[in-house]
């Protein structure tokens, strides 16, 4: 669900850890708990691994010390901000298996786009080159669907003055719906949306530092009370 899945998805980062979603249940925790232990990984900070932290928002963050995977981070949730549950982010994954067979579950882009609207500087240029990468990658007729989350996500300026002129009904509707610098793009005013996309974001990361404050809050209490012992 993080940097490599966007190398996945043909948007290549550069990234330290792993980023998982998981199923906070008794029996996912424990196979968790056995892969953790297989890697010899060890929690790195505050929270602890505990599921109470895991439902309540919080990433649980390891690190490994097998010779194999030194030093790797792993990062675990179980809700985000703005994301479906598990069990709907299971049923739309994106399944791809590699050339030895292995199989690799994906958040589908659409959710991973969702996840990616955060306060860090480096996951809105991410959100752009996902959604340009998928548009480059359909080049041709595509589904309702694919138009629909082009639309909705978007974040270049002249491809959206493209997708607006090339799908004019579609960007109407969603321009009453749920998108209104939608209805900047079908009049072709790249200045208006240029500047109605940075509010977009802005927007977004204000909601992602509501979110965050009584997390992070309890993140400090925490490491007090670790410091104290």
């Amino acid at each position: 669900m993080g940097g490599q899945a966007c190398v996945f998805y043909g948007a290549a980062e550069f990234s330290r850890d792993t980023d998982f979603a998981i199923l906070s249940t008794s029996e996912s925790l424990a196979r968790l708990t056995l892969a953790m232990q297989e890697l010899q990984a060890v929690v790195i900070a505050v929270p602890p691994f505990a599921p109470e932290y895991l439902q309540r928002g919080h990433a649980i963050h390891f690190r490994c010390q097998h010779p194999e995977v030194a030093r790797l981070r792993v990062d675990v949730m179980s809700h985000m901000r703005g994301v479906a549950p598990f069990e709907e982010l299971w049923q739309r994954r994106t399944t791809l298996q590699g050339e030895d067979g292995t199989l690799y579950e994906l958040m589908s882009l659409p959710d991973l786009v969702r996840a990616k609207k955060t306060q860090r500087d480096k996951d809105w240029p991410m959100i752009r080159r996902l959604i340009e990468a998928d548009r480059a990658a359909n080049p041709g007729p595509t589904s309702p669907e694919r138009v629909r989350f082009w639309l909705q996500e978007c974040r270049t300026p002249a491809i959206l003055l493209e997708l607006a002129s090339q799908y004019p009904s579609e960007a109407k509707i969603l321009a009453n719906e749920s998108r209104p610098l939608l209805r900047l793009a079908i009049q072709n005013d790249l200045q208006g949306l240029e500047e109605s996309l940075k509010a977009e974001e802005y927007a977004e990361r204000a909601l992602d530092q509501a979110y965050w404050k009584p997390l992070k809050a309890e993140l400090e209490r925490l490491r007090h009370s670790e410091f104290s012992r």
